[in-house]
Parts: structure tokens; C-alpha cells; sequence
């Protein structure tokens, strides 16, 4: 029988025909399309004909085809709806595809003809995006050590090989601890908790088979258990098997593979000739130099930690009245950050959620993209991964742009966090394919499903990366969609999370769950009133998070990073009562790739961008203005990475942008 992963899909949009595939396809499919892709190389580097732009880095460019199929079917399943029979194989592709990468990145004829064409770009009459690919195409071999001869290129595909190998361990140990660990709850236990809490951990107990209901340490059950518990003492137990998540000893402990993973860095910077991995890091973001990364962090860190400090006092006064007469503990401050959001906004999260169901808010992220953007979305009929996973066709004046899947729900298959990515990119070399765009979430699965804010605000976010995927209008796949500099990716998502808070969008969309009415006036007075509550607490444990992870990366690489992440939290003075968004043994942004190592500051880089970016609509005709939405998506969301990002952002705004716009935004300026 014919390998459906190797087969041309004559399904609709070419979707992955996810019901013809089987665990046991893709390891004889990744074979095969390994061996064709070097074999698509080898013609390239070995062509007698004098390299040139369409021989040597179009042929790149169109090579691999096939593997993009097997790669984006398998990730996404792995990463969505694992098992073991998907780890198993995640953890026999890392080392084989970081293996089949060094050897094209090492191929001296290849790297030669590359070298050649960028030798006489000046004669070559390139188009822009052209002479942008072909600047990306030898930075990134160049990066990868094609330069290297001898010992030095062997150990750096030693230690590619390496890091790939721990960067999947660190996932599965991380996903293994989250899965592994739950708290069952007596009946007594649940008292205190909202209706939608109590549904997520009866709906969590029912997964783990359990008769009752459980508290597990997924992010969308956890967080609101220990806003909402009463039990000090179950919000202790609670709280510290999540900050162990990685760090229990045994087998999935990522302590000594952090150690080893910034190790590795380290020297695979020195081998390139870089100080240190930031250097070789940053060299390719917006910000260019550790030392603009951490003037950045610091600007926003002293605001942000004077007013973390002064909300502390508050909540500590509020535990003491209720007799408890201890500091305010890590497990105290959601709980009393809660009570006091209610009394001073009289918010009541369990009152507020009602009117954030999930469907709604899908439908207001669609019908901002519409008024903004022209887009509109039609439900799509098609074998997917998962039972949870919705798709819509995306189309603008009735023609195809492209199709958007959802998959919103929890669940122990699933890693932790929320994810966007395309199982195929948008090009038009060397032949038109539009996007096939995937948003991953992890909301509590109730009925009806009902988001918190901040859920609410990642559906938002995330759908602003599928846009920046969908609305790209590039010819090189290399340059398309989210294609972009790190420090920039995150200005489309977060910018997009503005349009959850525009009013108009709400009045529309925030409709209660049970009586079918819109949000009162005043409720949503409350909503956008508190938008910066507790703002102090959440810089702190982001900015916090991502000063350690520059640290371990600007300098020396740490023999212990528990001791390093220990030694920088004392320097900045991190408030007892808060702890880093990610301590290093579940820090998944830096170790489970190297996509955000030295990066995580890239979410405040954007987010400098997306504040100054939303004032631009607001000077001109409001959140809707047409011309602002146009510029946006002209110089922007159509543009990937086929420039320079500062220039891109130059040619949206006129100016680069400061930090007051993201003080002012978080309530943090003076």
C-alpha cells in the first residue's frame, strides 16, 4: 500500500489527508524524503553550469518539498496529540534531521556556489526580495559553519546532533511531569471555587480516570485553582508541584540538560567566532547587542518592581486580616490578587467568564479580521488530527487565502502552552500554494466552553501570528509568513490582542452564555478598567524570566544554571512573593529549541512596537481606520521577512518606536 504522506493529496486545498495516516507512515516517509531532498541537493551542488541565482538559491529554495510535507504532518500531531509511539519517533528524528541539516549546511560544494552568486550580487539584477533571500541564504550557511574545515566542522555536527537529542528530551520531561502529576479533590475541597472551575476539574478527573475531580498542572485549570481556593493549604501543594514541574530528580529531571544544552551553545558560538551565544544570537535580531536587550528589560524593570512591591504590601495586609499572619507566599498572591480585583474593579472573574465563550470569541477574532483586513471565514468539512480541531476556508472577494485550523482544548496529549504554525507556507515559487495555518491552545474544555480574559487574549494573540501567515504576499517560502527576525514575529500577535479590548468588539461579542444578553456597560467599564490590574506581578515574572535566560547566555556558559537563575533573581531584587513566569527546568522557550534562547526578551521588544503601533490607529480614525489597516497589512502582514524588519516597521509608522507607549500601556509609566 501506497504511503499517504508520499502520495500527491487530492484532498481539498491539498489538505494533509489525516485520516489515511498511520503512526508506522512516518518513519518510511521521512526516509524517503530525507533521500530525495539530498539528492535534490547534490544536483544543486554539483550542476557543472556556473552558479547562478536561478540555478543555485531558486533551486534551494524550490528542494524539500516533500520533507515539508512529512515534517508538517509529524510535528503537528507530536506536538498537539502526542503518544508514545509519536515521542518515540520525535526522539529518533531529532538527531537524524539535526544530522541531515549539518550535512547540506557542510557541503563545500554547495557552500562554493552559494559563496559565488553572493560574490557578484552586484551584477546580478535582483529584485529586492531576491537580493534579500540570497543575503539570508549565505548568512544562514555561514551561521551554520559552512566556513568551518577539519576538527571544527566535525564538532559542531557533533554538537548540532546533540542539542536536538536534548532539546526533545527537555519537552518529553517536561510534558511527562505535567501528565504524570494531579491532586484529587474531595467534594469539601471544592467549596470557594466558581461553577467553570469545578466543571474543568471534574472534566480533568474523568481524563485521568478518576472518580472525582482532580486539580492537574495544566496552566488553564491550575491558574484558576489558585486564584479561587480557599485552602491555603491545597494551594501550597498545589503551587509547588508546578514550580517542581522538571525538576523532581529521576528521569525527567532538565536540570543537568539545561547545564549541557548552554554548554553546547557556548561553544558552538566560539566555533563561529563569536564572544558568546547572545552575540551569535542577537546579531540577526532587531536589537542587534546583549546590552540593548538589557537596557530595554531595566527600563521596564524598575517601574515594573516598585509597583509589584506596593501591590504586595496590599495583598499582605488582606492575608493578615484573614488571621494568616505570615509573608505573602507565591501560593497567596493570585488568591488575593483575585479578591482584591474584586473589590476594587468589583470584578468577579466567575461572573465575568460567562461572557467569553470560546465560539464567540473565535467569531470576534474573525470579524475584526474582516472589518479590518476584508477576510471571511467558512467552516471546511475535512479529516483533521484531533475530534477537538475545527478548519474554516479563508477566502477575501470570494477567492481562496487560505485554510485555518483551531484546536482549543486541553488535554494530556498535548504539550502545554499555546502555538501557532503553518503546515504550509504561502510562496509563489516555484509554485503558488496558499497557507495552511494552525492555532493550539489549551482552554478548559467545558460546555459551554468559557474563556477567562487572558485566554481570551491568547485566542487573539495566536490568531495574530495566523494572520501575519495567511495575509502573506511574498514569492520565496524562505521570507513568508512569520518568517521574520524574533524580536519582531511577536508584533503582529500582540498588536492584534488591542482589538479584544476595543469596546465596540466586545459589546458585540461578550454575550452571557445562559441568558444570551451582551455585557452591561458598566461590567465592561469594569473589563477595560482593570486591563492593567496586577499588571506589576506580571511584568516582574516575564521580565524576570527574561533576564536569566540573557544571562545564561551573555557570558561564560553557567556549570550550574539553578545557581546562576539564583544568582540573577538576587541582583534585581526579585520580590519573595513572585517567581519567574518560567524557572529554568520548565523553561521550554529556551531549551527545548533554540528559537527563543537569548530571545524571550523579544515579547517586551514587540510589545514596544505593538503599543506604539495601536496609538498609530488611534490618532488617526479609531481601531477600524481603513488607511492604518491597509498600511498594516502593506508594509507588515504581506511582507514576512522579505526586508529589514526595522525598515518594515519605519515604513508602517514613519519613526521607530520608545518605551513609553508600553509603560503607559501596562499602567507602569511615572
Amino acid at each position: 500500500m501506497t504511503n499517504p504522506l508520499l502520495q500527491d493529496w487530492t484532498t481539498p486545498f491539498g489538505m494533509a489527508p489525516f485520516d489515511k495516516v498511520t503512526d508506522e507512515d512516518f518513519a518510511p516517509a521521512l526516509d524517503t524524503a530525507l533521500g530525495a531532498h539530498l539528492a535534490e541537493i547534490d544536483a544543486i551542488a554539483d550542476n557543472p553550469a556556473p552558479a547562478d541565482f536561478a540555478n543555485t538559491i531558486e533551486a534551494l529554495e524550490a528542494a524539500g518539498s516533500t520533507l515539508d510535507k512529512v515534517l508538517g504532518v509529524f510535528f503537528t500531531v507530536a506536538g498537539a496529540d502526542s503518544n508514545p509511539a509519536r515521542e518515540d519517533l520525535q526522539r529518533a528524528f531529532s538527531p537524524k534531521l539535526a544530522a541531515h541539516f549539518s550535512d547540506i549546511s557542510g557541503n563545500k560544494a554547495l557552500f562554493a556556489r552559494v559563496n559565488a552568486v553572493w560574490g557578484s550580487r552586484d551584477d546580478l539584477d535582483l529584485t529586492d526580495e531576491q537580493a534579500r533571500v540570497l543575503m539570508l541564504t549565505h548568512r544562514g550557511f555561514v551561521r551554520a559553519g559552512a566556513a568551518l574545515e577539519g576538527d571544527a566542522e566535525k564538532r559542531m555536527k557533533e554538537i548540532k546532533g546533540r542539542l536536538a537529542v536534548l532539546g526533545t528530551s527537555f519537552t518529553q520531561n517536561l510534558l511527562a511531569d505535567e501528565r504524570g502529576w494531579f491532586m484529587e479533590l474531595a467534594e469539601e475541597d471544592l467549596e470557594g471555587l466558581p461553577d467553570f472551575v469545578v466543571a474543568a476539574a471534574r472534566a480533568a478527573g474523568e481524563e485521568k480516570g478518576v472518580g472525582g475531580p482532580v486539580v492537574t498542572l495544566s496552566r488553564s485549570l491550575i491558574v484558576p485553582f489558585l486564584q479561587f481556593s480557599p485552602r491555603r493549604d491545597l494551594r501550597e501543594k498545589a503551587f509547588r508541584a508546578w514550580e517542581a514541574r522538571g525538576a523532581n530528580g529521576g528521569e525527567t529531571d532538565n536540570r543537568a540538560i539545561a547545564a549541557e544544552t548552554l554548554a553546547l551553545r557556548e561553544e558552538r558560538a566560539k566555533l563561529l567566532g563569536y564572544e558568546n551565544f547572545a552575540a551569535y544570537k542577537l546579531e540577526t535580531e532587531m536589537a542587534k547587542t546583549p546590552q540593548a536587550v538589557r537596557a530595554l528589560l531595566m527600563d521596564v524593570w524598575k517601574p515594573a518592581k516598585a509597583q509589584a512591591e506596593a501591590d504586595a504590601e496590599v495583598l499582605t495586609t488582606m492575608m493578615h486580616a484573614d488571621g494568616i499572619n505570615e509573608a505573602l507566599a507565591p501560593w497567596d498572591w493570585r488568591y488575593y490578587a483575585e479578591k482584591r480585583r474584586a473589590a476594587e474593579h468589583d470584578l468577579d472573574e466567575a461572573e465575568l467568564k460567562p461572557y467569553f465563550q470560546l465560539d464567540r470569541m473565535v467569531e470576534a477574532s474573525f470579524a475584526c479580521a474582516n472589518r479590518l483586513f476584508g477576510l471571511e471565514f467558512e467552516p471546511l468539512d475535512v479529516p483533521l488530527y484531533h475530534a477537538d480541531c475545527r478548519a474554516w476556508n479563508v477566502t477575501r472577494k470570494g477567492e481562496h487565502v487560505a485554510v485555518f485550523i483551531g484546536d482549543y482544548f486541553a488535554r494530556g496529549s498535548k504539550r502545554s502552552g499555546a502555538w501557532c504554525s503553518a503546515m504550509r507556507a504561502q510562496a509563489k515559487f516555484p509554485k503558488v500554494q496558499s497557507p495552511v495555518v494552525i492555532n493550539v491552545c489549551n482552554f478548559a474544555k467545558s460546555d459551554p466552553a468559557l474563556l477567562s480574559y487572558d485566554d481570551a487574549r491568547t485566542l487573539f494573540h495566536e490568531f495574530g501570528h495566523a494572520l501575519h501567515q495567511m495575509l502573506s504576499d511574498v514569492t520565496y517560502e524562505s521570507v513568508s509568513g512569520t518568517s521574520v527576525a524574533r524580536d519582531f514575529v511577536e508584533l503582529p500577535s500582540q498588536l492584534y490582542e488591542h482589538w479584544l479590548e476595543v469596546p465596540e468588539v466586545l459589546a458585540e461579542f461578550a454575550i452571557h452564555a445562559e441568558t444570551g444578553q451582551a455585557m452591561p456597560k458598566e461590567m465592561l467599564d469594569k473589563v477595560l478598567g482593570a486591563a492593567t490590574f496586577d499588571m506589576g506581578f506580571q511584568t516582574v515574572e516575564y521580565v524576570a524570566s527574561a533576564l536569566v535566560d540573557l544571562s545564561f547566555h551573555d557570558g561564560t556558559a553557567p556549570a550550574d544554571p539553578m545557581a546562576r537563575q539564583a544568582e540573577v533573581l538576587a541582583q534585581i531584587g526579585m520580590p519573595d512573593a513572585i517567581r519567574m513566569r518560567h524557572a529554568t527546568p520548565q523553561f521550554a522557550h529556551v531549551f527545548a529549541g533554540d528559537g527563543y534562547s537569548s530571545g524571550y526578551y523579544s515579547y517586551m521588544w514587540s510589545e514596544v512596537m505593538d503599543a506604539d503601533a495601536f496609538e498609530a490607529f488611534e490618532e488617526a480614525g479609531g481601531a477600524f481606520d481603513p488607511e492604518r489597516a491597509q498600511a498594516l497589512e502593506q508594509h507588515i502582514l504581506s511582507t514576512g521577512g522579505s526586508q529589514d524588519a526595522a525598515e518594515l516597521y519605519v515604513a508602517f509608522r514613519g519613526r521607530l518606536p520608545g518605551v513609553e507607549a508600553l509603560l503607559k500601556g501596562r499602567g507602569l509609566a511615572a
